[in-house]
This record gives structure tokens, C-alpha cells and sequence, in this order.
């Protein structure tokens, strides 16, 4: 079966599962790479890719930059369309069964006290002084990301009617299509009431669009929107240390539950983990940070024994 044919048809298969359009998307990236890799390396049918195929198609993008996390994730897009060729039956046995993710040195980065005063600052000024709607809305998605942990495509898909204003909670539909409610602080309700009622006095009660955050048109901001915002506002702040990202604000949120002393099974609930042994892993991550948090409040220290 010709390779361009077989990815089309994986690719057709994805999206009548439903996965979402991002997952598609990726899939759809990493396989053309892998088609063109293919093509000029005379590898045209399914059944002529081989374990060393696939490992020189790997390395060829780690020389171009990628990264231990970035190639096993393709290595991983790969393995699920070669599964599928098994499935349909194009072909025995998968080339890409024997070759193993590379180990990573995790680090996360997330967002200090420091960076966030920073940039909410950054735009309480800019709103004080010039009114600007950007400014309004910039700081209502950074406090949104911060303090709910939802994921970019999560928030850019955010209507208003998600929004129980009366019992503090935000329907989100998730990154596998299931719409889960999950709770929200006074606080939070608070910063997108007063954004709400600022977006209808700028365009009016009956014109404010269905969407929570929109550009100066008024029109569904897009994710790829939202990365060029924060994009500008990494020029301004000029941060050294951590990547301005809206998953950094949800790997932020993430680990100030943990340092919290929140149970774990809380947080799978609040992030949305599909599985509890995610959430486990940025636990055993941040463990370290706990017991400096431990160290720092444990209530013993205020005791005189």
C-alpha cells in the first residue's frame, strides 16, 4: 500500500474516533514529515519501512533541533499508524515495536510569585492608563490559565454559558471530547464577571460574542492568537528563566496544589489527568519543593518544645 494512501487513511480513522483537532493536527504534522522523509529516501509503500527507517527519520530531525521530548512524541505518532496498518491488515508486524523512547531529563518550568506580579502588573497599568481592551483581556486569561489550570485550546473554545457565575464552576470540554465541570475561586468569578461586563460596555449587551476571550473584532481568538500574545508579552517581560506558555500557567497552577498539600486524587480531578499515575509523576517531580514548603510551614516550627 503506498504510503501516502495509508497515512490518509489513518489519518480519515482518527477523526471518525473524534480525537480532537488538535491530536489530528499533530498527527497530521509529524506524518507529513515522516511521508517526505520517506519519499526522498525511495521508501514509498508501508510494507518497505523498516526499524532503520524509522530511527534515521528520528535522527535526521534531532540534528534540525528537536529536542528528547520532541522525538519521542513522534516516535510515539508513528507507532500508532504503523499499529493501525497492523489493524487493517497492510501489514504483520511493526517495524517501530523494538526501538524504545529515549530517556528524558524532565524539567518543568513554572512561574515564580516574581513573574506573575510581573506581568499582571504589566497589564493593571496599561489598563489604568489606556483602557485598552487587549489589556482587560490579556490579564483575564492569565488569571483564568493561573488559577483554573485548563489547557490553551480549552480556554480559547470557552463560551460564557460554560460559566456558572451563581455556583462557581466552568464546564470545559476536555482534551478526549468529555465535558467535565470543574470548580472556581471567588476570586476567579470575580475577574471574569467584572471582564464580562467591561466586554458589554465596549460592544454592547446583545453583541458580546458567545466566545470569553476574542480579538478587537470580536471574533473566537484562536490558539495560534493566543501564542503570538504571549509571544509579545515574553519580549516585554524578557523573563531568562522560565517560558512564557499558556502551559506553563498550567503547569504552575499544577504545582502550587501539590505544594499545597492537596491529595493527589484532587488534582487528577482539577487538571484532568486521564490516568492518577500523571498527576503521581509531577508529584515525585516537585518533591523536593514540598519538602521545602514543609520545612518552611510545618506547624511544629511555631511551637516551643
Amino acid at each position: 500500500m503506498l504510503l501516502k494512501f495509508a497515512i490518509q487513511d489513518f489519518l480519515d480513522d482518527r477523526e471518525f474516533k473524534n480525537l480532537s483537532t488538535t491530536t489530528i493536527t499533530n498527527y497530521k504534522d509529524i506524518l507529513k514529515q515522516f511521508l517526505d522523509f520517506c519519499n526522498e529516501n525511495e521508501v514509498l509503500n508501508v510494507q518497505d519501512i523498516t526499524p532503520n527507517t524509522v530511527k534515521k527519520f528520528l535522527i535526521h530531525y534531532q540534528k534540525k533541533g528537536n529536542n528528547v521530548t520532541t522525538t519521542n512524541s513522534k516516535l510515539q505518532r508513528i507507532k500508532a499508524f504503523l499499529n493501525y496498518m497492523i489493524e487493517i491488515e497492510v501489514i504483520s508486524k511493526s517495524p517501530a515495536d523494538k526501538i524504545r523512547r529515549s530517556k528524558e531529563d524532565i524539567k518543568i518550568e513554572v512561574f515564580t510569585d516574581y513573574h506573575i506580579k510581573t506581568m499582571l502588573n504589566y497589564y493593571r497599568r496599561i489598563k489604568q492608563r489606556e483602557k485598552a481592551f487587549f489589556a482587560y483581556r490579556d490579564y483575564c486569561m492569565i488569571v483564568t490559565l493561573l488559577s483554573s489550570g485548563i489547557r490553551l485550546t480549552e480556554m480559547c473554545n470557552l463560551r460564557w454559558n460554560d460559566i456558572d457565575f451563581r455556583n462557581e464552576t466552568l464546564g470545559v470540554l476536555g482534551k478526549n471530547r468529555k465535558y467535565e465541570t470543574i470548580p472556581l475561586t471567588d476570586k476567579l468569578i470575580k475577574e471574569l464577571s467584572a471582564y464580562k461586563m467591561y466586554c458589554e460596555q465596549t460592544v454592547g449587551k446583545d453583541d458580546v460574542n458567545e466566545f470569553v476571550f476574542t480579538n478587537v473584532y470580536n471574533k473566537k481568538l484562536t490558539p495560534d492568537a493566543v501564542k503570538s500574545i504571549f509571544k509579545r508579552l515574553s519580549r516585554v517581560m524578557n523573563f531568562k528563566d522560565v517560558r512564557l506558555s499558556a502551559h506553563t500557567f498550567r503547569h504552575t497552577f499544577c504545582q502550587r496544589c501539590i505544594q499545597s498539600g492537596m491529595s493527589t486524587f484532587a488534582i487528577q480531578k482539577l487538571m484532568r489527568h486521564s490516568s492518577i499515575a500523571v498527576t503521581e509523576k509531577y508529584a515525585a517531580m516537585w518533591g523536593n519543593d514540598l519538602k521545602e514548603q514543609n520545612d518552611k510551614h510545618n506547624p511544629l516550627n511555631n511551637l516551643d518544645i
